[in-house]
């Protein structure tokens, strides 16, 4: 069958021209049509459940809104982990979803369990606010917009009526959101010196403007023939309407609002600055829709920012601070360097091993020829081109020049050594490796099976990259059995070129071959010695895989490092601000420092989160590892703040510090702290972190006003009298809205800042009684000091301290979360559990899929070459140097150059397919000159001799071919470097093995198949 099929496209040249003019078309074509992307599409989703209490403290808020909303949230379907924050005045609930699973169906559900417990929550709290993400956790893109002239609540009421609307207009934005912005508001600054000269209190101030500012809705008039509509004019629009309201009527004499406070058009929140470069502004963050390609989008809000930037009110500036296509089209733009380069290598070592430029020229048309036709593959599987199947196209290279290399090489043998001419000699030779071709390409296909089907995010983000692979391998194969051997038969010579450096390789392969056949020999003699050692080396690699260092993936320079501030637990913006400005300084004297950003109170007011940005890769000689270091040393300086300096994720799916260990318990939140903390000592005390912390902080001063119930109710008052009139004042909660130019704004009445300094002020406070008169409220309360954590953390429904950590360098993430567990066990009292988060939950959930991927993987290419070779000895002999090379790359991941990582295992599983191909060469071969009559020592002796040099041909190009992965640099260069040491050092010591090892099993294993067949091949070339 396969003589019949090789021997068609070589004597009908036109159509093998055809087939692969088919492939070139159908590729180049799908090439056009394919969405250009950063990682295959995941969908990484995370719904938010946020709910505002104003004024109340974090018990409050955890016990009255977040446990109930997150034992009704727990409910809902494809929740993957449930953690919440409760802080004073909002309580934060995140259900982060399992990967892929439907947003919009898991956030139906949410909505639906959180409509169940509505009712529960307290009447003054404010409705639950759902939103949900999809995607990366950051935004894709960056604005700044800042002015020396204009406020800034002017610049957020500019972007809100003019940018943001342009921006959501974009196709495929999903949303443009502000942050740092100051939306104006009414604010009315009460004096209360001035309340208690009048006799009023804050809850009369706080009623008054619910009740004179009221959006009344009177419908229209109907006549016989004419409807009017009708308004009443009962809500206020200025400030001066607001300064003339009516607070107070006594006797004809009548208190305004004015008369007991300071109303401007102030901002809604003076608790949260945002800077670029040092200076305050505001940002808009572009969030880039799921089903969106985020360079198309980042093109199209590119292209339209000019025009916005030409509109911007004079004073005011806008700039795109971060752009996060920056790095992917880097990335992008290095692979396919790489890919160039690549092809290059490969030729220069085809042309260095034959000699000849005739022979080059097949395998320089196949491999472009069968790259272009993978394309199509990716095409008919709805996949992208993305970093991973770029980086697949990589490998590929050296995997399809294969075949091609196999052809070439065994018709120039035919041609060479028996004298054949070139169109009898491709017959003869495209005969020959029908077989193993066609078993090389099933074996190839077969391994990254496995791969495909595996679940998690290796499974979701490498199964483009695995079928990718396999699609160019099964393409490869059929321009090996149609195209090569044809233009073999056509562009071959007789006198093929014999120039001295033709001769030269010649000669050397010839002694070579020499060589080897004397020591393959020798070391037959005693071939139980070499079966032994293989043994051994299986054994070997088994303890460097248990042994070597492991994390989810190598860090990318991504151009940027993060830093994260935690600031005294009683500290306001102005403190935070002073830390953020030191934090700038400091990075700014950088030479690789290109700008910065920084959100100074989010998530919490005494954090700050920012972001310094570097020069491009081009233009700096320090990577963003080693900026990182620099910069952590630097800001452990500033003192009263800790500051974290970390990297974005090198995957999608995740957010905050590398390492975010949890610890969960029922125990009250002071037994958890002593827990904590002791993890928290030893963990630094262990030198593996240059930041390392907890976010459980019982540190936070509290002031609890006890109210002496007996004399509030002598005095005819109630507990929600005292309530209300406080809370009225000091809460910040807005009463209603007002409206100026078609938009409204908030309505907060709140006691000046001067008179809320400290605690004691609270007491000076008025309270009005049933008879009228007011009272102080010293009169009814007095202050109980205490100290109360900073937030109260849940996860999974449990009280929870989450540890978080930045590791120093040569310390891997499975070290680490190693030496937590362990140092949990030693501390913690039973009752005390550990969970993971962020990066740490994904390495822990993809941890140990790798073992059952390879057994699997191992599995089916066994029943592959079984069905080959219609054997089950043969693929044992084959398979026996796949340890070889695992121990061969292993070594180098156990000495330190590379860790086990989502990289790492998937070369190991491509060295499967590579190193078997070697085996099947010699074997197929061997068993064909058994049948032919030779022995079987003879025939695996002559076998191995002559697979020796196609051997080392593709062992070279595949080597060679991924040298620029090795030492690539740059943009995504780290997850390259990983896979390309793992093939060029397994497949190189793997090889050296295989030579050797491969052919002392196949005289343990392999059938005896001497005499058999006799003739068969005599009478295949007589049929043709």
């Amino acid at each position: 069958m396969n003589a019949n099929f090789t021997d068609l496209f070589i004597r009908r040249p036109v159509l093998a021209s055809v087939v692969s003019l088919l492939i070139l078309v159908l590729g180049l074509r799908s090439l056009a049509a394919l969405k250009v992307s950063e990682y295959p599409q995941t969908e990484n989703a995370v719904v938010t459940v946020t709910t505002a209490y104003y004024g109340a403290n974090a018990d409050t808020i955890a016990g009255f809104i977040t446990q109930p909303l997150e034992a009704a949230i727990a409910q809902a379907q494809g929740i993957d982990y449930l953690s919440s924050t409760s802080t004073t005045g909002v309580s934060t609930i995140t259900a982060t979803l399992r990967l892929n699973y439907d947003a919009n169906r898991a956030l139906t559900q949410i909505n639906t369990q959180i409509a169940s417990v509505r009712n529960q929550l307290p009447p003054q709290a404010q409705q639950p606010v759902l939103t949900v993400q999809t995607g990366q956790t950051t935004d894709a893109m960056y604005m700044g917009f800042y002015s020396d002239v204009l406020p800034t609540n002017n610049v957020t009421d500019y972007l809100l009526r003019v940018v943001k609307p342009k921006l959501d207009s974009i196709e495929g934005v999903q949303t443009a959101e502000i942050l740092g912005g100051r939306q104006f508001a009414l604010r009315a600054w009460l004096d209360p010196a001035r309340l208690a000269a009048h006799g009023v209190t804050a809850a009369d101030v706080y009623t008054a403007l619910g009740n004179n500012n009221y959006l009344a809705t009177l419908g229209a008039t109907k006549g016989q023939m004419v409807s009017v509509d009708l308004n009443a004019a009962t809500d206020l629009h200025s400030v001066d309407d607001f300064r003339k309201l009516v607070v107070k009527e006594k006797n004809g004499a009548i208190v305004r609002l004015e008369d007991v406070a300071n109303v401007v058009l102030g901002a809604d929140s003076y608790d949260f600055n945002v800077a670029f470069s040092g200076k305050r502004s505001v940002f808009i963050g572009i969030k880039v829709a799921p089903d969106a390609n985020i360079l198309d989008v980042a093109k199209r809000v590119k292209a339209v920012f000019p025009d916005m930037q030409k509109q911007l009110p004079i004073g005011m500036t806008g700039e795109i601070v971060y752009d996060a296509t920056d790095f992917i089209n880097t990335a992008i733009y290095e692979v396919v360097k790489t890919l160039v380069e690549a092809l290059l290598i490969v030729t220069v070592v085809i042309f260095l091993f034959l000699g000849s430029l005739r022979a080059v020229i097949v395998p320089v048309i196949a491999m472009p020829l069968s790259l272009i036709g993978t394309f199509f593959v990716m095409q008919l599987l709805g996949y992208s081109i993305n970093l991973l199947t770029l980086l697949a196209l990589v490998l590929a290279i050296g995997l399809v020049v294969d075949d091609a290399i196999i052809v070439v090489e065994n018709v120039d043998r035919h041609m060479k050594e028996e004298g054949k001419k070139p169109f009898e000699a491709a017959l003869i030779a495209a005969r020959e490796l029908g077989g193993p071709i066609l078993a090389m390409t099933v074996v190839l296909v077969a391994v990254y099976v496995p791969i495909g089907f595996q679940g998690g995010l290796t499974g979701a983000l490498f199964t483009e990259f695995a079928f990718s692979l396999a699609g160019a391998v099964a393409v490869s194969g059929v321009v090996a059995l149609t195209l090569s051997p044809m233009m073999c038969s056509r562009f071959f010579r007789a006198e093929q070129e014999s120039g001295r450096f033709t001769q030269f390789i010649d000669r050397q392969f010839d002694r070579l071959h020499r060589g080897y056949g004397r020591a393959l020999h020798s070391m037959l003699d005693t071939w139980p010695v070499l079966t032994v050692m293989g043994a051994l080396v299986l054994a070997c690699a088994v303890y460097l895989f248990m042994t070597s260092q492991s994390e989810l993936a190598p860090q990318e320079d991504q151009g940027i490092v993060l830093s994260q501030i935690q600031g005294p637990p009683d500290a306001t913006i102005q403190q935070m601000q002073t830390y953020a400005d030191q934090v700038f300084d400091i990075s700014k004297k950088l030479p690789e420092y290109s700008q910065m950003f920084q959100l100074t109170g989010s998530p919490t007011l005494n954090q700050g989160i920012g972001g310094v940005l570097f020069k491009t890769w081009d233009k700096r000689h320090r990577s963003a590892n080693e900026l990182q270091q620099l910069l952590q040393k630097e800001w452990n300086g500033i003192a009263g703040a800790r500051v974290a300096a970390f990297q974005f994720p090198p995957l999608p799916g995740s957010q905050g510090l590398p390492v975010q260990f949890v610890v969960n318990t029922t125990e009250p939140f002071q037994n958890l702290n002593e827990v904590s903390q002791a993890i928290l000592q030893k963990a630094r005390a262990s030198g593996m972190f240059f930041f390392v912390d907890s976010d459980l902080k019982l540190d936070k001063p509290q002031v609890t006003l006890v109210v002496d119930r007996d004399k509030v109710a002598s005095l005819g008052l109630s507990q929600s009298d005292v309530g209300q009139s406080l809370g009225a004042g000091l809460g910040g909660n807005y009463v209603n809205y007002f409206s100026i130019a078609g938009r409204s704004y908030k309505v907060i009445p709140q006691v000046l800042q001067v008179d809320r300094l400290n605690p004691s002020q609270v007491l000076d406070y008025y309270l009005r009684t049933p008879d009228g008169n007011v009272i102080p409220a010293s009169t009814v309360a007095h202050l109980q000091h205490t100290v109360v954590p900073e937030s109260i953390n849940h996860f999974q429904q449990l009280n929870s301290a989450t540890i978080s950590g930045v590791t120093v360098p040569g310390v891997s993430q499975g070290e680490v979360l190693d030496f937590l567990r362990k140092t949990t066990a030693q501390v913690a009292p039973s009752g005390y559990s550990v969970d993971f988060s962020g990066q740490s939950r994904q390495y822990v959930q993809e941890s140990g899929g790798f073992v059952l991927t390879l057994m699997f993987a191992t599995i089916i290419v066994f029943l592959a070459l079984a069905a080959q070779f219609e054997s089950f000895r043969d693929p044992v002999v084959i398979l026996v140097s796949v340890p070889m090379a695992l121990f061969g790359a292993l070594v180098f991941i156990n000495i330190g150059l590379a860790t086990l990582n989502i990289y790492t295992q998937v070369g190991l599983v491509t060295l499967m397919g590579l190193v078997s191909k070697h085996g099947i060469l010699i074997v197929q071969f061997a068993n064909e000159l058994q049948r032919a009559g030779r022995s079987k020592r003879e025939a695996l002796e002559e076998a191995a001799g002559v697979r020796l040099r196609p051997i080392l041909m593709t062992t070279a190009a595949m080597v060679l071919g991924v040298v620029p992965l090795v030492i690539a640099s740059g943009a995504g260069a780290a997850g390259r470097n990983a896979m390309g040491l793992v093939i060029f050092t397994g497949l190189s010591i793997g090889t050296l093995f295989t030579l050797f090892v491969v052919p002392a099993m196949y005289m343990l294993l392999a059938q005896d198949h001497h005499g058999k067949g006799r003739g068969e091949r005599e009478a295949a070339v007589a049929e043709g």
